[in-house]
């Protein structure tokens, strides 16, 4: 291990190898621990060597992002737009589980990156290669917001704070007080409508991978409903 680390330390430093042992160091450490210095300590450098690579930290996170989404599944061929538009959320979805630092990331750019565009943008012809139109498929990517990225911004998850920091698994929520339920009957009855038994792996609350297929395959179903139907935002009711 010692000789594999010396090895690594010696090999020509290269924006691919700074940009991928900085997404290391924010998976392990948190997206906290990201800095010039402890970047370069890990790759065996003086800080001032990055800058040949990355001009600024802004750049060093577009680069990380960038990397991340490299790993997304390619689409299959023709294997049909929903069956590839599912497959390939489903695919970010467990990359950014693998780099719960992203989504905050991603949010937090001024500009989208280079692989975050061309992804979007092969979405895009995904939909339109399965006879979307392109009225159509404009409002599909607003329905889809931050999901087709693999992340949703969930209304009552307290713990997604927790996740950018460095958690992997977000903590079942708590059940709510009973002042609190007695106050908001509506949210109590729903908070315990999909309560998972003892045996769930998730223990008591909502199984958040389970909820975030359902509402994926809920918006998928409709907007295929919508593609059949030749929709388009110009016959809308008023």
């Amino acid at each position: 291990m010692a000789e594999q680390a010396e090895t690594l330390r010696r090999t020509p430093l290269s924006r691919d190898r700074v940009l991928r042992a900085a997404v290391a160091l924010a998976d392990g450490a948190g997206i906290e621990s990201l800095s010039m210095r402890n970047l370069a300590q890990d790759l065996g450098v003086v800080p001032m060597a990055l800058y040949k690579h990355v001009a600024n930290k802004d750049e060093l996170l577009d680069g990380m992002i960038d990397v991340v989404v490299g790993e997304i599944d390619p689409p299959v061929p023709d294997a049909g737009w929903k069956h590839t538009i599912r497959s390939r959320i489903l695919s970010a979805r467990q990359v950014l589980r693998r780099h719960p630092w992203a989504p905050l990331a991603i949010e937090t750019r001024s500009m989208a990156t280079p692989a975050v565009l061309a992804y979007l943008d092969s979405m895009v012809g995904t939909f339109r290669a399965g006879g979307f139109s392109a009225n159509l498929a404009h409002h599909v990517m607003h329905a889809m917001g931050s999901r087709i990225l693999g992340f949703s911004q969930e209304l009552f998850d307290a713990s997604r704070q927790a996740g950018r920091s460095g958690a992997t698994e977000p903590e079942p929520p708590a059940a709510l007080p009973p002042e609190v339920a007695a106050r908001f009957p509506h949210l109590a009855e729903i908070s315990t409508a999909a309560s998972h038994d003892d045996a769930s792996v998730v223990g008591q609350g909502c199984d958040d991978q389970f909820e975030f297929e359902f509402a994926l395959d809920l918006l998928l179903d409709g907007i295929e409903r919508l593609q059949q139907q030749d929709w388009t935002s110009s016959r809308r009711p008023r």
